[in-house]
């Protein structure tokens, strides 16, 4: 990692150690939150009736956030009737940003939870005891910086001297910052200002800023309003760079603090299986799942929804691109100062139970 992304890093360092406060001191009760539970009565159990009988508990909150990034198979599952074909009695809590996660875990609140491996990276480096039992999917390409349609851009160098609205430590800056290393773009040159990407928005479309770099359903509204695509995690549209890039290894997560993993591995098990035949659904039913979506996520209209699912990945394997860019999160990390310590994979990763699961299959 080169030396020119210092204010990148300053930033960086000044929202993720106000994170690591939240999170240490977190006594949230949900506050915030909003119940989102379905009960879908009638249905049967087609699968599995054994292992219902053995469920250590069958009434469980599941922590998500509104979007289709994080919480598309959490809502499908539930929908769908899948928890309670496994058994199970599921209350949806979803929140409106990920973020918030983070001290809802660290608190005790949520137990069982979806978000993306750089909560788990955070959590873990200050030994929370929670831990990744199931990808959701690959989001690299939600992550992504767009500019102004009369920005004019010959070359990624063009990009110096910009003014880029960004939430300060958003996990698209590893894509920024590696665009910039591979392409030879002084970020010291940038002027970055802390917004929320829904200031982000008006504010490009504004003139007020050159570029965004934020997360999806922000890009998608972004573009909708004309803005230009320049870059995502996995996909680079730059005049001489174009198709697809590694710039970042960004996944979703199903978590599970520990104690409740250590007490409770058949019910976890059974919440793996739902998740498993909704992200199968999704995949083979993309139409359908899209309807489902657009019904419970309504500030997006149904061809944002379309758009924003477009871009991800779903898939619940465990591949060496996962290990290997959750590494890269977590020494980036690391060099910003953000975390105090590099927890192993290992630490905050347990795939067990997933795999029982998918070689039942």
């Amino acid at each position: 990692m080169t030396q020119k992304s210092t204010h990148l890093s300053q930033w960086l360092v000044a929202i993720l150690s106000l994170t690591f406060m939240l999170v240490v001191t977190a006594c949230s009760s949900g506050e915030g939150t909003t119940g989102a539970a379905t009960a879908n009565e009638g249905s049967e159990s087609s699968t599995l009736e054994n292992e219902n009988s053995d469920l250590e508990v069958t009434d469980v909150t599941l922590y998500g956030v509104i979007d289709t990034q994080v919480s598309a198979q959490q809502i499908i599952a539930d929908e769908m009737g899948f928890f309670e074909d496994e058994g199970l009695n599921v209350t949806n809590q979803i929140v409106q940003s990920g973020p918030d996660i983070g001290p809802l875990i660290a608190s005790g609140d949520a137990q069982l939870s979806f978000e993306t491996t750089i909560t788990n990276i955070s959590l873990s480096s200050i030994d929370v005891p929670n831990v990744i039992v199931a990808p959701m999917a690959n989001v690299s390409g939600t992550q992504a910086v767009i500019a102004h349609p009369d920005f004019e851009i010959n070359s990624a160098k063009d990009i110096e001297g910009a003014t880029i609205g960004m939430v300060q430590g958003a996990g698209v800056s590893v894509a920024v910052q590696n665009m910039a290393n591979e392409l030879g773009v002084d970020l010291d040159t940038v002027k970055f200002i802390n917004m929320s990407p829904t200031d982000q928005i008006a504010a490009l479309e504004n003139g007020n800023i050159d570029m965004m770099a934020a997360w999806e359903p922000w890009i998608t509204i972004g573009l909708d309003q004309g803005a230009q695509f320049l870059f995502s995690g996995r996909v680079a549209e730059l005049p001489e760079k174009e198709g697809e890039v590694d710039w970042m290894q960004f996944y979703s997560t199903f978590q599970v603090t520990q104690p409740f993993l250590d007490e409770n591995p058949n019910t976890v098990k059974a919440l793996l299986r739902a998740l498993s035949r909704a992200t199968d659904f999704i995949n083979n039913n993309r139409e359908e799942a899209i309807d489902i979506l657009d019904e419970r996520l309504q500030n997006l209209t149904r061809e944002q929804v379309a758009e924003v699912m477009s871009r991800n990945v779903y898939s619940m394997e465990v591949t060496e691109e996962m290990r290997e860019g959750s590494e890269v999160i977590a020494n980036f990390m690391m060099e910003m100062n953000n975390i105090a310590k590099i927890p192993e994979f290992n630490q905050y990763t347990n795939f067990d139970l997933l795999q029982e699961v998918l070689n039942e299959n």
